[in-house]
């Protein structure tokens, strides 16, 4: 019974923020089916993303753990920032390229969150269950930072394929995509990395991770309003909304 209090509270966290960003898609919701697909494809993606971990550290390409500024800021990089978002960015290419709901910007958004969603409940079942002498406070801090972390380098990945896809970005700017995503989520890692080398400079560090998560999520929130703005200007989409109105009326 314990153990399914322990994963409920791991999970919680992610169904609440895939709820969020659905239900935050209120001109036309996608089913909720790809919905749940997008989570599955976001546990693939963590499986992945931990065999890619595992690989990198056996062959020694990423210490564990770091000593130092520099190779705390390789591993959050090279050791967890590509790799994950590599994985998640496969998962979304196999969930949109034959998906005939994928026609909105904002679903980029929509279906990226829901793997990073799958990745984040994945990683904090096998966090919470590594720590059960203190699982609740890893629950709590996981839920207040490292959960909505995973949604919002997700709502950075969904904003730039929808960008890409929908004309509203040249070819040229295409690695956005990747890089962006794996930039915020180095950083988030790095951050706490190197302040938990325990240094002088460690208070310093867990203040500007504090500071930089604020920037994270009034930036997440700045794209999620810019493509539901984007969509609403679309004429395209303006029709199909002022078909649905009068059939509604009718």
């Amino acid at each position: 019974m314990n153990s399914l209090i322990i994963i409920f509270a791991a999970i919680l966290p992610a169904f609440l923020l895939v709820f969020y960003i659905w239900w935050k898609d209120k001109y036309q919701r996608e089913p909720v089916n790809l919905i749940l697909r997008g989570v599955g494809y976001g546990v693939l993606s963590a499986m992945l993303a931990a065999l890619l971990e595992g690989l990198l550290m056996g062959v020694g390409l990423v210490p564990d753990p770091p000593q130092g500024f520099l190779q705390a800021l390789w591993k959050a990089f090279v050791g967890a920032a590509l790799p994950e978002e590599l994985a998640k960015l496969l998962m979304l290419w196999l969930l949109l390229r034959k998906n005939p709901y994928f026609d909105e910007r904002f679903d980029g958004i929509v279906y990226a969150c829901c793997i990073g969603m799958g990745f984040a409940g994945t990683e904090n079942i096998i966090y919470l269950l590594s720590n059960l002498d203190q699982w609740q406070s890893v629950a709590f801090s996981r839920a207040i930072f490292a959960v909505p972390g995973h949604f919002m380098f997700a709502v950075a990945m969904g904003y730039f394929y929808s960008m890409l896809y929908f004309g509203d970005m040249s070819w040229r700017d295409r690695s956005r995509i990747i890089w962006v995503p794996v930039t915020l989520h180095g950083l988030y890692d790095g951050l706490l990395f190197m302040a938990s080398l325990g240094t002088i400079l460690s208070g310093l560090l867990v203040l500007t991770f504090y500071v930089f998560c604020w920037l994270l999520f009034r930036g997440g929130k700045r794209r999620i309003a810019e493509h539901l703005e984007r969509d609403k200007n679309d004429p395209n989409q303006v029709a199909y909304y002022k078909s649905k109105d009068e059939k509604l009326k009718s």
